[in-house]
């Protein structure tokens, strides 16, 4: 089953999975863990059209950061969040994922156009399980041992190793689902880096990507400025670009299909080399590099 998986089937049709895809977060929520930029209404659907001109393909737009120092937020202040932003990006052509674990907010931006919901409460909701089915959303299923918005770390919570611990998880989430309506071929697994994991359970859950893919669905990567690559390399959120994409490497070599990064451009240069080093994208014996990206301009006052 480790290579069948060629298509992900989303409420809008399918989207062929055969090559790895960027996914580009959209945080319109003011209090964002690694954002800091312009997180208004218009701020994340500017964001939007940079995403897409930068090469990302799917959108995935949040409404509730899942820092543990803020309170949730109501369904309905989440919705007054993303709701313009969807449809913002629906009507530019983009495939919709929306980041909620709260099945209102789901219908909304579903009904709105979104195709896919990324649930990190783990998908356990019936509620949310409905809407998806009555939708045919895609789904992506993520591991984690806490409810949204806290944390734990615990270095004796997997007692038979966390990548033992993934499998029977997501076996049980899946047959749910099953049971919902919900096929495995719309479902995506996340391993969820730094949910109820400490750095060293993060490591270990990734380091079992090749398991959870004989699951016979996708897997998404979402590492992007997650906190055990800060912790790995002590480096603040803005500043973990490297560490970020030695993680999507890895994660490549694993299996993984769905990048989901905050830095679309650099992912989408980091898959163009990565693709071309693997010997999946040739690269042609006439190609030069253009002068105007040859060299970085001179900078200060130019002597004649």
């Amino acid at each position: 089953m480790t290579d069948s998986v060629s298509v992900l089937k989303i409420a809008s049709g399918e989207i062929n999975v055969e090559r790895p895809l960027v996914v580009g977060v959209v945080n319109a929520t003011p209090d964002s863990f690694s954002d800091r930029g312009d997180r208004s209404t218009e701020g994340s659907i500017r964001q939007v059209d940079s995403h897409l001109r930068s090469g990302a393909a799917i959108i995935e737009v949040g409404g509730e950061s899942n820092v543990t120092n803020r309170p949730a937020v109501t369904a309905d202040i989440e919705i007054s969040r993303v709701l313009p932003v969807v449809e913002s990006a629906v009507s530019a052509g983009a495939t919709v994922s929306i980041d909620t674990y709260k099945p209102e907010v789901a219908e909304a931006a579903l009904s709105a156009g979104a195709a896919i919901v990324n649930d990190i409460s783990g998908s356990d909701s019936e509620a949310m399980l409905s809407v998806c089915a009555k939708h045919g959303a895609g789904m992506v299923v993520m591991h984690t041992e806490v409810r949204p918005k806290t944390q734990k770390w615990d270095e004796n919570l997997y007692p038979q190793g966390v990548s033992t611990r993934l499998i029977d998880f997501f076996e049980t989430r899946l047959a749910e689902l099953s049971a919902a309506g919900i096929e495995r071929d719309q479902v995506v697994l996340d391993p969820g880096p730094d949910f109820a994991k400490t750095p060293a359970q993060t490591v270990d859950a990734l380091q079992g990507l090749p398991q959870l893919k004989e699951l016979g669905c996708l897997v998404m990567l979402a590492v992007s400025r997650k906190d055990f690559i800060g912790a790995i390399t002590g480096r603040a959120p803005g500043e973990r670009a490297g560490g970020t994409f030695a993680a999507l490497a890895f994660g490549l070599q694993s299996g993984a299909k769905l990048l989901r990064v905050h830095d679309v451009a650099g992912a989408v240069d980091f898959l163009k080399v990565w693709q071309a080093l693997q010997g999946e994208d040739a690269v042609d014996p006439g190609l030069r590099i253009a002068e105007e990206v040859r060299r970085e301009p001179p900078s200060g006052p130019q002597v004649v």
